[in-house]
């Protein structure tokens, strides 16, 4: 059990314990309230992921950024704060982003004893995430690869310029020997894998290869698509199901896997879709988190100081921290007409129903509120 200088103990992170999970709000204040938030921290990335959700947004350079103080200030606001999550872009691609702000929140955070995640492909220099190590609670890894090939065809598919096997081969083994050593010093690392029409088929050999780097956590989403990933092939329901089917044969009992933003509900009256819920409950160290998108996260760019309530879904900025407070933007989202489509819980299956994405590409006409459990 962690502690900072001020002996705040933090409970350690578990399949019993996902402060993201915004089903533990909800059921402590009633309502969905805003317990997280989100950073964008740089635009800048040294990969070009063929599936990457925020690939429009990236850039070869870019500005100032929002002074921390007025952060910090803002985040000072936010009264049930739990869980703080730095992105881009690559946080870590600029060595001065590390020190002057990512350190910093994290250390800020760490303070409030409010729990941290970083967004990363760790193929940077080491010695820019042991920076974070003393502060930092979950480096989020992306891991969709079987090996270097897969590496060099995916990672840099919008690169727009050729890249070299040599050099992606090189950025591969970096990142393995990297996620490696942080796994051995003791940092908390959990490796996202999409599932999608690359990787259906071959979900358990990268499976394989996060256990041998250590990782603390597989975390495991189906693709939708969202800028990159836009155009790229959709897998079916079924295609989901039964790459789930077939990680869940073969995976590591003993790693914590957490599954995400899910099509599938305990209100679907298709027996395949009862069936892989009832799969998901009864497996041990298996759980599914209910997406924080639209429910309990903001996302901060700190670039023009814009504050989103979605991730990915195309909904524009619905206030600016210049001159909105975080929670009096998420309280703008609560009233949304948007937010009324997907605002739908059910206890009995501590779910919280689908986010937007996941509703617009397999739910578009299922009104969710007149949907029950089979529990």
């Amino acid at each position: 059990m962690r502690q900072n200088d001020q002996t705040v103990v933090l409970q350690p992170l578990s399949p019993d314990y996902d402060p993201w999970d915004p089903i533990r709000s909800l059921r402590q204040y009633g309502r969905h309230v805003l317990t997280s938030v989100e950073f964008t921290v740089t635009n800048l990335c040294n990969m070009r992921c063929e599936h990457c959700a925020v690939g429009d947004a990236l850039t070869m350079t870019e500005g100032a950024r929002v002074p921390l103080a007025d952060v910090l200030k803002r985040l000072d606001e936010v009264e049930h704060l739990e869980t703080i999550s730095i992105t881009g872009g690559e946080p870590s691609y600029q060595a001065k982003t590390v020190r002057d702000y990512i350190v910093p929140l994290l250390k800020y955070a760490r303070e409030r004893g409010v729990r941290t995640q970083i967004n990363s492909n760790v193929t940077l220099d080491l010695s820019r995430y042991e920076q974070m190590a003393p502060y930092l609670d979950v480096m989020h890894i992306s891991f969709n690869y079987t090996g270097a090939d897969d590496f060099h065809s995916v990672g840099f598919a919008h690169a727009g310029h050729p890249v070299g096997r040599e050099t992606a081969s090189a950025m591969y083994e970096r990142m393995m020997r990297n996620a490696a050593e942080l796994s051995k010093g003791g940092m908390f690392v959990s490796a996202e894998s999409m599932i999608n029409f690359r990787t259906h088929h071959k979900i358990a050999d990268i499976h394989r290869l996060i256990g041998e780097m250590g990782c603390r956590r597989h975390e495991v989403h189906p693709m939708y698509p969202s800028a990159f990933a836009a155009d790229l092939p959709q897998l079916s329901l079924e295609e989901i199901r039964a790459a789930i089917d077939r990680l869940l044969d073969n995976r590591d009992p003993d790693m914590w896997m957490l599954f995400g933003t899910l099509p599938f509900f305990a209100c679907s009256s298709v027996p395949a879709d009862q069936e892989i819920v009832r799969r998901l409950r009864r497996e041990r160290n298996v759980t599914v988190r209910n997406d924080p998108d639209g429910r309990n996260r903001l996302n901060v760019n700190l670039f023009t100081g814009d504050l989103f309530v979605t991730d990915f879904a195309d909904l524009s900025s619905l206030g600016n921290m210049a001159t909105d407070s975080f929670n009096g933007v998420f309280d703008r989202w609560l009233a949304h007409p948007l937010q009324s489509g997907v605002d739908c819980h059910c206890d009995a299956a501590a779910c919280c129903g689908p986010n937007l994405l996941v509703a617009d590409a397999y739910y578009r006409d299922v009104d969710f509120k007149r949907r029950r459990a089979y529990v």
